[in-house]
C-alpha cells in the first residue's frame, strides 16, 4: 500500500468507521481512539493489506478492537451492575430515538454489531460475516433475533408515542 492509497483509505472510510464505533459503544472519546488505533495498525501493516480490501480490513480491526475494549471495561467494572427497564413504554418515554437506542444497548455485543452494520451502515451479510468472523447464516440469525428483540422491547409505535 502506498502513501496515496493510505490517505485515500483515511478519506474514504474514517467517518463510516467512526459512526460504526460510536453507534456500538456510545462513547465518542473511545471511538476516536479506536479509529486512530485502526489507522495506526493499517500503517504498520500496510505492506500486507490489499488496497482493494482495506475497507473490510479496517472494519474487522475496528470490530475486534472495540470488542476488546468492551471486555476490558466490563472486567474493570464488575461491581457496577444496573439493568435498564425491561420495557421502555412502562416509563412513558415519548422519544422514539431514545427508546431505540436504549433497546439497542440491551442487545449482546454481537447482535448490536451485526444489526448496526446491516441497518445503519448498509453492509451485505457476506461483508458483515467477513468483518465479524461469523458465517453468513450466523449473521442472518443474529440480525433476525435482534430485530425480534427490538420489536418486543419497543412494543407498538402507538404505545411509545
Amino acid at each position: 500500500m502506498t502513501i496515496g492509497e493510505y490517505n485515500s483509505a483515511v478519506d474514504s472510510w474514517a467517518d463510516a468507521l467512526y459512526r460504526y464505533i460510536v453507534k456500538n459503544t456510545g462513547a465518542v472519546p473511545s471511538a476516536r481512539d479506536i479509529v486512530q488505533d485502526c489507522y495506526e495498525k493499517l500503517w504498520l501493516h500496510r505492506d500486507h493489506v490489499d488496497p482493494l480490501k482495506v475497507k473490510s480490513w479496517l472494519f474487522t480491526t475496528a470490530h475486534h478492537t472495540m470488542i476488546d475494549g468492551i471486555r476490558r471495561s466490563r472486567r474493570e467494572s464488575l461491581t457496577e451492575s444496573h439493568k435498564l427497564p425491561d420495557r421502555a413504554i412502562d416509563h412513558g418515554y415519548s422519544d422514539l430515538q431514545e427508546v431505540l437506542h436504549q433497546a439497542i444497548n440491551q442487545l449482546s455485543e454481537v447482535q448490536k454489531s451485526v444489526l448496526l452494520l446491516r441497518d445503519f451502515e448498509g453492509y451485505s451479510y457476506r461483508e458483515i460475516g467477513d468483518i465479524t468472523g461469523l458465517s453468513e447464516a450466523q449473521v442472518k440469525v443474529y440480525i433476525y433475533r435482534s430485530r425480534i428483540f427490538l420489536k418486543n422491547y419497543i412494543g407498538t409505535i402507538d404505545a411509545v408515542l
